[in-house]
């Protein structure tokens, strides 16, 4: 009777080893939840009532577009070699609001780019209405609502049709996320707290939470876990350090002057360093899972290798992954910096003195600071991967260990070695 051996890697059950790491991840969850509940501001000490709207009077509502009538308004400015600054048509506006009052107002050529607006756009518009004063509009923004709604379903429909139950769970895993970070971080910051204690808790905890539920709760993914708090930890050092060393103030565009008006106790020092530490956080958790996912599936294919030789195959796909996530950091702040880079174009400006501004100088430190972080957790992730990961087994303990009997098929039996 015929016997074929197929070795397949199953990984041994280790209930050791698992528990312990479960009382690690133990621990750094009460630590996290606790740091939360110490950082959580009491609403009193959010600021509030900042802004246009804020105004007595003042209201936002829908309108729907009318009528556009444009018309030649020359320029909205002179610029320093008396050259004007900003050219093209303004437009004339008629609105109906959702509660049927009509509305009038003016669009400058910066709002009416490329005769962008027609009739019956839906609009929304700053009600300004002074006691015993005729009521105001202004323009405010396009309604959007329903276009990123469909959007967003399209995507979450694409990531469960092909990703199924693990892309249900990742889309669950940025609810959390966007939970921590609106009803906790956010807040937090706004209300003056620590702001890098806030990042790392923040991080933490939403670490925690999306990796086992993305990826279920296995030891791989606990090396996966524990190798992003090593990014996240090298990252919120190492962004403190560079941005007191840079003289990063967090203050560097229009925005940033309104919100140390609006929000006076917080520090925008402290800010930029928490930023480095959630800009990159996605892109982290990225290279830790691959990092894991690459030595237990070597272990599978080469059960007989050394530690060693473990790390070594598995650091040849993280060198790959270093280098793509490098530059898809950098092509991803090109990307949202469009407009300044634009600028820099248009003004001919010196491009050393351009790069160490404020507002420049502040994307720099962030996109090095995440990718020596994150360079630094592939080597880290693969080295705890391939200290978690079930040890090597020899040729003996390949031939000559316990064989679990498969189901005939075609009269022969087939045995495969765990």
């Amino acid at each position: 009777m015929a016997h074929s051996h197929a070795h397949s890697f199953e990984e041994p059950r280790r209930p050791r080893l698992a528990g312990a790491l479960a009382v690690v991840v133990g621990i750094v969850a009460i630590v996290s939840v606790l740091g939360m509940v110490l950082l959580w501001p009491s609403s009193d000490d959010i600021p509030t009532g900042a802004g246009p709207l804020s105004n007595p009077g003042v209201s936002l509502v829908d309108a729907t577009v009318t009528g556009v009538e444009p018309f030649d308004c020359g320029s909205t400015g002179i610029g320093p070699d008396n050259t004007p600054m900003v050219e093209g048509d303004c437009a004339q506006i008629t609105a109906t609001t959702e509660d049927g009052e009509d509305a009038e107002f003016t669009l400058d050529p910066t709002r009416y780019v490329g005769a962008g607006m027609n009739d019956g756009d839906a609009v929304q518009l700053i009600r300004d209405a002074p006691p015993e004063q005729e009521v105001v509009f202004q323009f405010y923004d396009y309604q959007r609502g329903n276009q990123l709604l469909i959007m967003a379903a399209v995507f979450a429909i694409l990531v469960v049709a092909i990703a199924r139950w693990r892309g249900l769970f990742g889309l669950l895993g940025i609810g959390v996320a966007m939970l921590v970070l609106l009803q906790f971080i956010l807040p937090a910051l706004l209300a003056g707290k620590p702001a890098l204690a806030i990042a790392v808790v923040g991080s933490v905890v939403i670490m925690l939470v999306v990796l086992y539920l993305a990826h279920g709760v296995s030891i791989r993914t606990t090396a996966a876990l524990l190798g992003t708090l090593f990014g996240v930890g090298f990252t919120a050092v190492a962004g403190a350090w560079a941005t007191n060393w840079a003289h990063l103030t967090g203050v560097g565009s229009e925005d940033d002057h309104l919100l140390v008006a609006s929000a006076p106790g917080m520090s925008l020092s402290g800010v930029v360093a928490a930023t480095m530490v959630i800009a990159g956080l996605g892109v982290l958790n990225d290279v830790t899972v691959t990092q894991a996912s690459a030595v237990w599936e070597m272990r599978g294919l080469q059960p007989s290798a050394g530690p060693a030789q473990l790390f070594t195959s598995a650091m040849r796909i993280g060198r790959d992954h270093i280098a793509s996530s490098v530059y898809t950091l950098v092509f991803a702040y090109a990307g949202s910096a469009m407009t300044v880079l634009l600028l820099l174009t248009v003004y001919r400006q010196d491009l050393m003195q351009f790069i160490t501004t404020e507002q420049i100088g502040q994307e720099i430190v962030r996109t090095l600071i995440g990718a020596v972080g994150l360079v630094l957790a592939v080597p880290a992730t693969t080295a705890i991967a391939v200290a978690l990961a079930p040890a090597a087994r020899t040729e003996t303990d390949l031939d000559g260990g316990d064989h679990r009997r498969a189901p005939h098929t075609g009269g022969a039996h087939a045995t495969d070695a765990s």
